[in-house]
């Protein structure tokens, strides 16, 4: 298991050197998002009050928002009580998702759509 210092906090890493981060929308506290952060991603994070994470299917940093302006300004970050999951509140410019969603979770298992379309994917990405 890999550990590492962050702040006051030990976070738990494990094998694959991320943890999973829940973001929410601070004054909904709908769920907007699930994705991972390294810890240079943490960092980045408290370095800049933006979003960042660690794309698996890249293997690289990105900051939410960097290519369609969507940002998620990080008002507070909350540690889970193993320290291997993280929740990120922000406040949410634009859609979360990237299919033009406000949150990613907008459907159900079944297949009805539950969420609202907040902007045209097509408009905003090449």
């Amino acid at each position: 298991m890999s550990r590492t210092e962050s702040a006051a906090i030990d976070l738990d890493f494990g094998d694959s050197g991320l943890v999973t981060v829940v973001t929410q929308d601070a004054a909904s506290e709908q769920v907007l998002m699930v994705a991972h952060a390294s810890p240079k991603a943490i960092e980045r994070t408290r370095e800049t009050g933006l979003a960042h994470y660690h794309s698996r299917s890249r293997d690289e940093l990105w900051q939410k928002g960097q290519s369609s302006g969507h940002v998620q300004h990080v008002e507070e970050v909350r540690v889970d009580c193993d320290g291997d999951a993280l929740l990120y509140r922000v406040a949410q410019e634009g859609g979360a998702c990237h299919t033009g969603y406000e949150s990613c979770f907008y459907r159900t298992l079944d297949g009805e759509t539950v969420g609202e379309r907040v902007f045209d994917p097509n408009a905003v990405y090449d």
